[in-house]
């Protein structure tokens, strides 16, 4: 396990101080028997859209991370191409070979100031931590409305395999809540009174009003053709995978009808499981995860 690392002011004394305040935070194996590797490379999971980019990006650290360094706002897909391996290769990896250290370098030198005063910086706990904790979030919100209905002790048991996988990125867990409950809380609080509609994730979900650019590499005339049927469906899924405060603050377009209609579209995706799970691995999981499974010597 890397030494963890916490770049906030006097990150390590914190740490201390933390530790002898809060009981330990215990994690659960993550491998081939663990649930977050049955769920979070399924590819119903694409099915919630671009949620979780779209809330790390209204934590205002981050939003003006994304908005100062990164390409995001002249290619909108290079992020997510260059962010996803890593984020996979720190789940489905051995013990010991994970990418997440390399996750964690790329973020050393993104840093600034904020517009209204203070600074900021990628690996500050609380906002790397969220960061995370937006991929959690998915594969708990995913498999619950596209997969299955999770037990209460499912979640807990996914949440604890979440505290090992944030662990292998070796940031200080500091701002980690100790269990399932905890995280709940953690997330509603989040949620209701610390995300903002920054700038950055309002151009993350302008194409709900304006349309996606065209994709890297795809035929014009071929975007020309299928546009028509993927733009209103991206545009469901993303506005429908998104809190109600959230997408309240983004201004996206919902109603009441619009509601009902995405939990019919959720209801039916988790009726075909038993067709789902007849069907290839190949089409079931996507590579990252696939090439975990490989690699432990499992068929998933």
């Amino acid at each position: 396990m890397t030494e963890a690392v916490d770049t906030s002011p006097g990150g390590s004394e914190a740490d201390r101080a933390d530790a002898v305040e809060r009981p330990e935070v215990v994690g659960a194996p993550l491998g081939p028997g663990s649930l977050t590797w049955k769920y979070f490379g399924d590819s119903r999971v694409t099915l919630l859209g671009p949620r979780p980019g779209v809330l790390e990006n209204m934590l205002p650290a981050l939003g003006q991370a994304v908005l100062e360094h990164s390409v995001f706002f002249t290619d909108p897909f290079a992020r997510v191409k260059r962010s996803l391996p890593g984020i996979y290769g720190t789940v489905y990896a051995p013990e010991g070979s994970s990418a997440g250290p390399t996750v964690r370098d790329f973020h050393t030198g993104i840093k600034g100031e904020m517009p209204g005063g203070g600074r900021y910086h990628a690996l500050d706990p609380e906002t790397y931590y969220w960061a995370h904790a937006t991929f959690v979030d998915i594969v708990l919100t995913a498999t619950d409305r596209f997969i299955k209905k999770l037990t209460d002790a499912e979640k807990e048991q996914i949440y604890a395999e979440s505290v090992t996988w944030y662990r292998r990125y070796g940031v200080s867990d500091r701002p980690m809540p100790a269990t399932y409950a905890d995280f709940v809380a953690y997330w509603d609080r989040m949620v209701d009174e610390v995300l903002i509609p920054h700038k950055t994730a309002r151009y993350g979900v302008g194409f709900v009003t304006k349309g996606y650019p065209l994709p890297p590499g795809m035929n014009p005339l071929v975007w020309k053709v299928i546009s028509p049927i993927v733009n209103p469906f991206a545009a469901f899924i993303t506005t429908g995978g998104l809190p109600e405060r959230s997408r309240r603050q983004l201004e996206l377009p919902w109603s009441d009808r619009k509601e009902r209609n995405y939990q019919r579209f959720c209801a039916v995706v988790r009726s075909l499981d038993p067709i789902y799970r007849k069907l290839p691995a190949t089409v079931r999981y996507n590579k990252f995860a696939l090439k975990g499974f490989a690699q432990a010597g499992v068929r998933p």
